[in-house]
């Protein structure tokens, strides 16, 4: 367990960008029978997804929240020490989505920018790292921008993967200040890799004519090596064996007792799943925030887009806040923090 304590460093702003175009669930019975969705709807907690026109990428999406950010809380660009950009679906290979939102965001070229690529518990990480560059003496204000337009790596004919993925982009502003401390816990396990997979169209497996084949996969799926795979019970069986305990040990050592926690934000995978969390942890469910209806599962951004979804529109003055993500790697990272004069914008749509 890597766990990691900072102090005086926090979250000044956060917003987030969903596609105008909606998906409905409802709508999926050309891949399955009627009963099957409604058995999926019921169970998974999905009615519908937001989806990114072919044209717009994750950092679009990210540019608009982090526009609105910067618009609403008076932001100067030249405040700006460094750009993390959180994504596994970056504009391109070379170069760094992060340096090209730099230069749309009109951010100084002393700027220091960085991508970042992780699955599911990827906001978490992301977030370590930013207060970890903002815990350095001549680093003030960091502006990560975390998205994902997963939907553009799903066969729209793979049954498993269509009804679970949205897109979403968000911007979350770190700086210095009188926050407290703040308690993160990483992990990984990477004996789980196949756990979630697209397996070419990296260097260990480079493109060839045959990566762009359709293959008839399991349960009569199909997709093609450069389309996302999930085995979801080797998944599930995963998250409920690390999710729960990690919000206990993050309590733990923030020295609190879970029924102080004001906010817990799960990464939005399964509401089923996260319902069981739930009920193991006998937490009161009234401070467990859900957006997975609204806009599916955002991978990496779905801990950002919920915050900004249930809890956008006004300022919190000392929230005790805990955020727990897990998927692809296999990798999990919960975190502990307090909401001291944090301002959360609405949703905005691209």
């Amino acid at each position: 367990m890597a766990t990691i304590k900072y102090r005086e460093v926090g979250i000044r702003a956060m917003s987030a960008c969903v596609p105008r175009p909606v998906a409905y669930n409802r709508n999926l019975t050309t891949l399955m029978s009627e009963e099957e969705v409604v058995k999926m709807v019921e169970s998974v907690g999905i009615e519908e997804r937001r989806v990114c026109p072919a044209e717009v990428c994750a950092s679009d999406l990210c540019f608009k929240a982090a526009r609105q950010l910067m618009a609403e809380n008076g932001i100067d660009p030249e405040s700006i020490d460094m750009l993390l950009f959180m994504s596994q679906c970056p504009d391109y290979r070379i170069p760094a989505t992060s340096c090209i939102l730099q230069h749309r965001l009109g951010l100084p070229k002393s700027t220091a920018c960085m991508d970042l690529s992780l699955g599911c518990s990827g906001y978490v990480y992301a977030l370590s790292a930013a207060f970890a560059y903002a815990s350095m003496p001549d680093i003030d204000r960091i502006l990560l921008c975390d998205g994902e337009t997963l939907t553009k790596c799903v066969n729209p004919r793979d049954k498993v993967n269509v009804p679970l993925y949205g897109d979403a982009g968000t911007a979350t502003l770190i700086e210095k200040g009188d926050f407290g401390e703040s308690v993160f816990d990483l992990n990984t396990d990477g004996s789980g890799e196949d756990a979630v997979k697209i397996p070419v169209g990296g260097c260990r497996r480079p493109f060839t004519p045959e990566s762009y084949e359709e293959r008839e996969c399991e349960d009569g799926n199909r997709r093609s090596p450069l389309q996302i795979y999930m085995d979801g019970m080797d998944v599930f069986n995963f998250a409920i064996g690390v999710a729960p305990k990690g919000v206990k040990n993050i309590v733990r050592e923030a020295g609190i007792e879970l029924g102080d926690i004001d906010h817990l934000i799960f990464h939005q995978s399964n509401r089923f799943m996260t319902d069981f969390f739930v009920k193991r942890l006998k937490i009161d469910p009234s401070k467990v925030h859900y957006s997975i209806g609204k806009y599916g599962n955002t991978s990496s951004a779905s801990i950002p887009l919920t915050v900004v979804s249930e809890l956008g529109g006004r300022s919190y003055d000392g929230d005790r806040t805990v955020m727990c993500g897990f998927g692809a790697g296999l990798s999990w990272g919960t975190a502990y923090m307090r909401f001291s004069g944090c301002r959360i914008s609405t949703v905005t749509e691209y």
